[in-house]
């Protein structure tokens, strides 16, 4: 069957039974070609990621390979997939998915931050914008001499094209390589972060400045059209921001405080048809499109959630289906081939280098002069800034599109901007050291301080849930008494993880709890009514003097998430860290629901616990009741050295005067692989625990060989609130672990036989569970003491 594109393009076909070939047809194509492009993405990600390359990288690539530089070198595949006709149909649908990333890209931007940036991130900016733009004189000279056909062109918006597309920094593309190299919450992260978004804005202005001289096409108009474009852009934004933005500061707190969802779903649809409305605006007064889009997100509050719900409803389909039709609508345009001479390939070298000695060369020379930046950290944040990414793309699809730009011109710019991305990640791994990573507001000097017995925790958490658990665990191990005159002072790094993906809401997240300084108070981290009193708890903590609270964050995808907890533990000489366990249970009605942090808290979790060089705690937590209304404990002893450390912070418990503890102990007289050192040590632990605490504890002695039922019927009977455990995932007793196995399969991999059972859900535990691991650095020195990763004298 024949297809005639000069009659008309239908949507759909009648089917193949009707002898239709349905990729003659608009819709069914159009599906082949996204599904396409999506798996190609996807599937050069996945082998870029060993690379630390971050997914833009691979969506450039996927687009070019698509085009005529590779695939579409060959004419079937191009007349079968990406036919003549069907290139304004994935254009349109393509620009769709942009106006709509560009409202989130918008959104992303927080205004306040720019204006609190400082004087050190705007010159920074500022100079990593002019310096480029000065070569881009030069730049824009030597091209419009050796390629042809471009001279037609006004120096002037070609000068302003290229000068653009020098200074960009990709602001979404950044924030992904420094989450990638985990220095996003480090003082070269922050000052490029705040630097990029200048520097985002700026280029967005000068664009529109580009698109306004450009005009129609590369043909000459009077100079009054062009000035009547940009005074009509200029108006836009003042009408946004005047009349707009207040409305939308209303629609903002009405949906954040009302509890009606037939309310918020209208407030939010409104917002959605209001990004395609501002973007017709944007259209009709001879800027793109994309701009509208653009300004409309920039003025929606951030504060509140209003944001975070427009972001999380649209942002995975527009990022992850509609973007990357946009890349390989570019990649169609992008034809490398045109590149085919050394004058041509010189001239690629010419603007690669001459975009990265301008970028680079002025972001160094300010951060030295102005900022006393070490010469690394300077020519680190230099690299930093060149990113470039999808911003680079539209600046060069705009200029096609306005005949500013050829198709040699465009091919040799897409060069640039996907050869200085890829070069980011590898150069400042090689330039800046892992040892400087640490996160800023752990190095605050500290005072000395003179009393002993200090204990020093880095407690992890994912949310309000966990903060609750924590509070009352620090809480439980705060010392109230006077022993051999010092206090028993705890010291707490709270550490806020987050788990930073390719989404949008995770920039989006860093930036507002950077914004609030301590980062537990903000609706942003915690969405429930326990807001206030968890941030006023830790605050309260931090003034009594017997606790000083220490907030951080650690934002990291979760296979990395562990190194930044053991090295702000080493850093900070901790003896315990506390960790909350992957899943957690809530009641809903009269049943109680099994909730999953997720695999990969988990494998987080087990790296912790194998790599750590100090005690780790992790917390299951079956809601976990306030200390000061009464708390029982019941400690579990088994032998070894995790239960002697578990003994140990059982002891720090048992001087609350709100906690009752409980110490039963389990005798093994058969076979058991504990060494006969091991078992005098235990006995020694004992009673010495029970010489010092004898009087304010129960304490009982069980056989060993009915252990399993019986810590079972402990954690079954709701008589404790929260049972302590020894993990002792190496040793145990050979005749009880054959029983274990019996018992259930080891779903949890970090713990042992016994703390399995208790973590698990099927059994009908009610107690918390506080699962203890020393270790073996600890245990040498003997598992009767008190011990820590690291000898604390008065290093605070």
């Amino acid at each position: 069957m024949g297809f005639n594109v000069t009659n008309s393009i239908k949507t759909s076909s009648d089917g193949v039974w009707q002898g239709e070939n349905t990729l003659h047809y608009a819709f069914p194509l159009l599906i082949i070609q996204t599904t396409l492009v999506v798996f190609l993405s996807r599937l050069l990600a996945l082998l870029l990621k060993p690379l630390r390359q971050p997914k833009v990288v691979a969506e450039i690539l996927a687009g070019i390979m698509l085009g005529p530089s590779a695939f579409g070198r060959n004419k079937t595949f191009t007349n079968w997939i990406f036919p003549s006709w069907s290139t304004p149909i994935l254009e349109c649908v393509s620009n769709i998915g942009l106006l709509f990333f560009l409202f989130l890209v918008g959104l992303e931007l927080d205004l306040n931050t720019i204006h609190k940036s400082g004087k050190k991130a705007i010159g920074i900016a500022f100079a990593g914008i002019s310096l480029p733009f000065l070569f881009s004189i030069g730049v824009a000279f030597v091209l419009r001499k050796i390629i042809k056909g471009i001279d037609s062109v006004g120096y002037g918006e070609f000068f302003l094209f290229i000068g653009v597309s020098l200074s960009i920094t990709a602001f979404p593309v950044l924030a992904r390589i420094l989450a990638e190299l985990r220095l996003l919450t480090t003082q070269i992260g922050e000052m490029a972060m705040a630097a990029a978004a200048f520097n985002d804005v700026a280029a967005w202005i000068l664009l529109a400045l580009a698109i306004a001289l450009a005009g129609g096409g590369g043909v000459h108009h009077s100079p009054l059209i062009s000035l009547w474009v940009f005074l009509s852009g200029i108006g836009f934004v003042v009408f946004m921001f005047l009349i707009i933005r207040p409305i939308m500061i209303w629609v903002a707190k009405k949906s954040s405080n009302g509890n009606n969802n037939i309310v918020e779903e209208t407030y939010i649809c409104l917002t959605l048809v209001g990004v395609m409305l501002f973007g017709f605006m944007t259209d009709f007064i001879g800027i793109h499109a994309i701009f509208g889009g653009f300004i409309f997100g920039l003025i929606i509050p951030k504060n509140g959630d209003f944001s975070e719900k427009l972001i999380l409803r649209i942002e995975d389909f527009v990022s992850g289906l509609l973007l990357p039709l946009y890349f390989a609508s570019s990649g169609i345009k992008t034809n490398i081939s045109q590149i085919h001479s050394v004058k041509a390939w010189g001239l690629v070298v010419l603007v690669v280098s001459t975009a990265c000695v301008g970028k680079v060369l002025g972001t160094f020379v300010v951060g030295i002069m102005l900022c006393s930046m070490p010469m690394r950290e300077a020519l680190a944040l230099g690299f930093l800034m060149n990113t470039k990414g999808l911003v680079e793309l539209i600046v060069l699809n705009i200029g096609k599109e306005k005949k500013v730009l050829d198709d040699e011109t465009f091919a040799i710019m897409v060069i640039m901007a996907l050869f200085t991305t890829f070069i980011t990640t590898p150069i400042v791994m090689a330039i800046h050291k892992p040892s400087s990573t640490q996160n800023p507001q752990l190095e605050k000097p500290q005072k000395k301080i003179k009393k002993q017995n200090n204990l020093r925790i880095l407690a992890c958490l994912r949310g309000p849930r966990d903060a609750r658990a924590l509070i009352n665990l620090i809480e439980s191990l705060r010392s109230e008494k006077n022993n051999n005159n010092y206090v028993s002072v705890t010291k707490l790094y709270v550490m806020r993880l987050v788990e930073f993906t390719d989404r949008l809401s995770s920039i989006s997240m860093v930036q507002r709890a950077r914004k609030n300084g301590f980062p537990f108070i903000g609706r942003v981290l915690f969405r429930d009514d326990a807001t206030d009193q968890v941030g006023a708890a830790f605050e309260a903590y931090s003034t009594l003097g017997k606790v000083m609270v220490r907030p951080t964050m650690a934002i990291s995808g979760l296979s990395d998430l562990h190194e930044d907890i053991i090295h702000v533990a080493e850093k900070k000489r901790v003896e315990l860290i506390i960790l909350p366990f992957d899943k957690y249970w809530q009641r809903e009605g009269n049943e109680e629901v099994e909730i999953h942090a997720g695999h990969g808290w988990r494998m987080a979790n087990e790296r912790v616990m194998s790599q750590a060089r100090c005690s780790v705690v992790v917390v299951v937590d079956r809601g976990l009741q306030l200390v000061n209304n009464g708390m029982r404990i019941c400690i579990v002893f088994f032998g070894g050295a995790d239960c002697s450390k578990a003994l140990e912070i059982g002891s720090r418990m048992v001087e609350h005067p709100a906690i009752r503890v409980t110490l039963v102990r389990f005798i093994h007289h058969g076979s058991t692989n504990f060494d006969e050192v091991e078992r005098t040590l235990d006995d020694s632990t004992i009673a010495e625990f029970k010489m010092k605490w004898g009087k304010q504890i129960v304490y009982s002695e069980k056989e060993a060989n009915n252990l399993v039922n019986e810590v079972l019927e402990i954690g079954k009977s709701g008589e404790f609130e929260l049972m302590i455990i020894g993990n002792n995932k190496s040793k145990f007793p050979q005749g009880i672990m054959a029983k274990l196995f019996d018992e259930q399969q080891l779903n949890n991999s970090e713990f042992g036989p016994l703390a399995n059972l208790l973590a698990s859900s099927d059994k009908g535990i009610k107690s918390s569970v506080l699962v203890i691991q020393q270790q073996q650095q600890e245990a040498k020195f003997g598992n009767s003491k008190v011990a820590s990763c690291f000898i604390d004298k008065d290093i605070v």
